[in-house]
């Protein structure tokens, strides 16, 4: 028998000084039984990055043809594709085709330095395709923090972010390895 999706409920309140966002939303999120808690707390943190009324965590994991969180516009245009950990450099390509902004966010320490340098090159002709590296202490840092409820503050000033559960204070520094052109 298979395993059921662990549910999780977030109270996020995001101050974001770079984009003057200001806003609270409250995230019911499925956890797959193979999520981590520490993918679980990147994949929020990624939401909280550009969080927006359109917003929406997908299936995940659950689903190949997917992102981890995706914007679409209001006719049903894929404007944002996010997507955690270390994708395929087929992956990669698929996703910049289907929308007109795609975001990696990396994590895991020396295996994302490889896997960047293994894909780096085949990146460039992407002029829509951000890459984005959090560093394995910050991220373990934010996993040790999940719960099945949680009120997490992120405010988010200068690019750096810090995040705020239940009294416990992580600062984040992503660290950007391809801008978008």
């Amino acid at each position: 028998m298979a395993q059921k999706a662990t549910i999780y409920k977030v109270e996020l309140s995001v101050s974001d000084m770079d984009r003057h966002y200001y806003e609270t939303h409250k995230l019911t999120i499925a956890k797959h039984p193979s999520e981590t808690d520490e993918r679980l707390m990147v994949r929020v943190l990624a939401f909280a990055l550009h969080a927006h009324a359109q917003l929406e965590m997908t299936k995940g994991l659950s689903t190949d043809d997917e992102p981890d969180i995706w914007q679409k516009s209001l006719s049903g245009e894929l404007k944002l594709w996010i997507a955690l950990g270390l994708p395929s450099e087929k992956v990669v390509r698929q996703s910049c085709g289907k929308s007109d902004e795609v975001i990696i966010y990396s994590y895991g320490g020396r295996t994302a330095d490889m896997w960047w340098e293994k894909i780096k090159n085949s990146t460039t002709r992407f002029d829509n395709l951000r890459v984005v590296n959090f560093s394995d202490k910050e991220t373990g840092e934010l996993g040790n923090l999940a719960s099945r409820s949680m009120k997490l503050q992120v405010n988010i000033q200068d690019g750096d972010v810090m995040v705020s559960v239940d009294g416990s204070i992580i600062y984040v520094t992503p660290v950007k390895w391809k801008n978008a052109a």
